[in-house]
């Protein structure tokens, strides 16, 4: 058979840093790993073509050549997958369907041919059985769990990876927390479930072939799940892969903010490579914190926390959110102090939204407060709930955190006040290359001759070569941030 995966187009969002990837000449900043890990679970003698939205059209060609098209995609996705959808439709094309959009609301997605929900290490066995024996079924679905030891690895030949920014991987699914706003445990349970060892180092091995050089994302939502396989066994390896390989790859990941109570594990994490993680702080208010059941962040100085985690030489991103129904038109100065005193760049500030399979959508269904579904992105200014407090004060309240954090001033103060007291361990992260110098002149062109704001930009660049040169890079990167960030929020 000829298959087509398609990746459909992701909106212009906080996360698709679109407007910085020019500076490097990338495409997108990640591939679609779900998809390349559904090819690896198909017949080998299957032909199979990945066409990713976020780097190339899709033409008509691809889907006459295909005999079944595979479309994998997230909530934030549905405008383009309606789109790819309706184009296959009309070439008489069948199409299989999943992931989180169509596990979250089968219902919605019933003119689909084979919805395939859940996880596919158990679901589209089942599919490709049926379809052998000519007798496929509209949807496959699971109570169970997969057992990521069975998960293959990733078909890295599918992609040109110099298309991406960075490349990903995943170790763990599952989170042990349970926060109402949350769909992961809905979606992959409370149980942690993890790869081999030597899993991961067959994908690092993989990656490595492709000529990637830089980055890598470990998706899992919660890296930190597993505390003691990950300090005895992943964490060592990966550290040694890595010297033998001369330090090729830093990584990133998410994890709970109780990270910053393990001394042993930060430090393993550090020395590996890790230099980023990103945290779910949320709220600093702890009636909200009780409300949406964050209970591992209450009873805590957060700000203690964050602070612990990047004197160990990891820096920290973090989400937050404004809407709950204990806010008060006060929380959104206090947002704005805490991510200011905490030196967080990265500062992803949403409203509170109600995902269909969470206990949060639940709760306000008995309520009489859903307004509708939720279309994935938190920052758009819209909410499928009627919340507590005024919306026009909330959604103005929302706007001022945002344009207060990422204006030019304030960003630089917070990315100069992280850069005094930031000592990194990851051995690469000066490593200069073709990329960089690329993206040094373009951010000398755009940020520094073309932008009006150009003072702040040659104000960092200084400080930083007289202050602190070998954080140079780092100075220039997170400038070509602020630049996006500016553009996603419509901050003149």
């Amino acid at each position: 058979m000829n298959i087509l995966l398609i990746s459909p187009l992701y909106p212009d969002t906080y996360w698709s840093f679109r407007h910085a990837l020019k500076f490097v000449a990338k495409k997108s900043a990640s591939p679609p790993l779900g998809l390349i890990t559904i090819a690896a679970m198909l017949p080998e003698d299957w032909e199979k073509k990945l066409v990713d939205l976020n780097v190339r059209p899709l033409a008509d060609s691809e889907i006459l050549w295909a005999d079944y098209v595979f479309i994998g995609a997230m909530s934030i996705q549905a405008a383009s997958v309606s789109q790819v959808v309706q184009r296959c439709k009309q070439m008489n094309k069948k199409i299989v369907a999943g992931g989180p959009l169509f596990t979250g609301d089968p219902d919605e997605w019933s003119h689909i041919d084979h919805l395939v929900l859940n996880e596919a290490e158990i679901t589209l066995p089942l599919f490709l059985s049926d379809l052998e024996n000519s007798v496929p079924k509209k949807i496959y679905r699971t109570e169970e769990y997969a057992d990521m030891e069975r998960s293959p690895c990733p078909d890295f030949s599918l992609i040109n990876a110099s298309d991406y920014a960075q490349l990903s991987l995943q170790y763990s699914r599952g989170c042990p927390f349970n926060c109402e706003f949350c769909e992961i445990t809905a979606l992959l349970g409370r149980k942690v479930r993890l790869k081999s060892t030597r899993q991961i180092i067959v994908e690092l091995e993989n990656i490595f072939l492709t000529g990637f050089r830089g980055n890598l994302f470990f998706v899992d939502d919660n890296f930190i799940g597993n505390r003691k396989r990950l300090k005895q066994e992943l964490l060592p390896a990966i550290t040694t892969w890595n010297s033998n390989h001369k330090h090729p790859y830093t990584f990133n990941t998410e994890a709970s903010i109780d990270l910053s109570d393990d001394a042993e594990l930060m430090k393993g994490m550090a020395l590996a490579g890790f230099e980023k993680v990103f945290v779910g702080i949320e709220t600093p208010d702890e009636a909200c914190l009780k409300e949406c059941n964050k209970n591992l962040n209450r009873g805590r100085n957060l700000l203690d926390c964050v602070e612990t985690i990047q004197s160990a030489g990891i820096e920290v991103s973090a989400g937050f959110i404004v809407g709950f129904d204990n806010d008060t038109p006060g929380i959104f100065q206090r947002q704005i102090d805490f991510i200011q005193q905490s030196g967080i760049i990265t500062a992803m500030v949403g409203l509170l939204n109600a995902p269909s399979r969470t206990n949060l959508y639940k709760r306000l269904k008995e309520e009489g407060r859903i307004l509708g579904t939720n279309d994935g992105d938190n920052t758009n200014c819209t909410m499928n709930f009627i919340p507590k407090m005024n919306k026009e004060v909330l959604l103005e309240g929302y706007q001022k955190i945002v344009n207060s954090i990422y204006s030019s001033k304030a960003y630089h103060e917070r990315l100069i006040g992280f850069l005094k007291h930031f000592k990194p361990l990851v051995l690469n992260r000066r490593r200069i290359n073709g990329e960089n110098i690329m993206a040094l002149f373009r951010s000398i062109l755009f940020l520094g001759i073309l932008d009006r704001r150009r003072i702040y930009y040659w104000k960092l660049v200084f400080w930083s070569l007289f202050r602190r040169p070998e954080m140079l890079p780092m100075a220039v990167t997170y400038s070509i941030y602020g630049y996006h960030f500016r553009k996603v929020y419509g901050i003149d």
